[in-house]
């Protein structure tokens, strides 16, 4: 069988941005077998998706472990530079596909995400682009997650991206009013992070759950949950892709590059140019969003009571 590899061995907000250039290929190779190289950690999402029919484990620019014959496509989604597209061509692969390559489309680093991806593989494969098309199902829940909870997240890759501590814990308090219970989300890292959220807005020892769920168990709170709040990280994606409103507080990067779909989404920006999403320390757009409009935004949200239906698996 003739194979298509893929190079997207990056965080989790990146595969859920990716998906719809992921089963854009699916309809442009129906007959080819895709395998994706990603965090091994991303194996039961990939899964659940259908947009693979095979992970081999791969870490950030680590090389691809391949076995068997070279494969007949491979495709960098990973980015613009030589790194990722060096990892692909030392397969050998029949075609190479990605950014920059010769007659291949141009790298516009003001395009979004989503879009970006499908127009490398419309351009070079053929094929309708559905950049929105980023719906997964919900995970079978083991065990099942607290129902209708609001989740607070406050962490993220880097602390440009951070909103203030003390400004997520006024927005939990200001939740606790709706009576629904009010959670704080984290990483095993940011587990003193959610702690300091949830002490400042006296929720109970038991709603801290970061370092508590993995991956999946993350996605069935997620796809329970009644509203996220968070910044522009992974659980951010995951809340597009499972159809769960949220409020994006962005801050470097604007939502024309990394905001969510259309949908039950309000994203937050107050930039006047991008900043560096890798900065240390809270960007000046993020920190400019205040807690009156974050908390009125997440109100808006809960007022609406919107929520659409559930995706379903698509066929492989």
């Amino acid at each position: 069988m003739r194979t298509a590899l893929v190079y997207r061995a990056l965080g989790l907000g990146d595969l859920l941005t990716g998906v719809p250039a992921l089963r854009m290929l699916r309809r442009a190779l129906p007959r080819h077998r895709i395998v994706l190289a990603a965090p091994a950690a991303q194996t039961r999402l990939i899964t659940l998706a259908a947009i693979a029919d095979q992970v081999i484990a791969t870490e950030e620019l680590d090389p691809v472990a391949w076995t068997g014959p070279p494969p007949d496509v491979a495709i960098d989604l990973h980015g613009n530079g030589p790194a990722s597209r060096d990892l692909l061509r030392v397969l050998g692969p029949r075609r190479l596909i990605g950014f920059d390559e010769p007659g291949g489309p141009a790298w516009d680093p003001a395009e979004h995400e989503r879009h970006r991806w499908c127009r490398l593989l419309a351009e070079t494969l053929g094929g309708d682009p559905e950049p929105d098309d980023v719906r997964i199902p919900p995970p079978d829940p083991e065990p099942p997650p607290v129902p209708d909870a609001i989740l607070v997240h406050p962490g993220a890759a880097s602390g440009s991206r951070r909103w203030p501590a003390d400004r997520f814990a006024a927005v939990a308090t200001r939740m606790t009013l709706t009576g629904a219970p009010v959670l704080v989300t984290g990483s095993p890292a940011e587990r003193d992070l959610a702690e300091d959220v949830r002490s400042r807005a006296g929720l109970p020892p038991e709603a801290n759950l970061a370092g508590e769920t993995d991956l999946m168990a993350l996605a069935s709170l997620v796809s329970a949950a009644r509203l996220i709040v968070c910044g522009d990280t992974g659980i951010a994606h995951l809340a597009s892709a499972l159809g769960t409103p949220s409020v994006v507080l962005l801050g470097p990067t604007p939502p024309s590059t990394w905001g969510p779909p259309p949908g039950p989404h309000i994203a937050l920006w107050h930039g006047d140019r991008p900043g560096d999403p890798h900065a240390s320390v809270p960007d000046p757009a993020l920190l400019r969003l205040s807690v009156d409009e974050v908390s009125d935004a997440a109100l808006r949200l809960l007022s609406a009571r919107h929520r659409p239906p559930r995706a379903t698996a698509p066929s492989a």
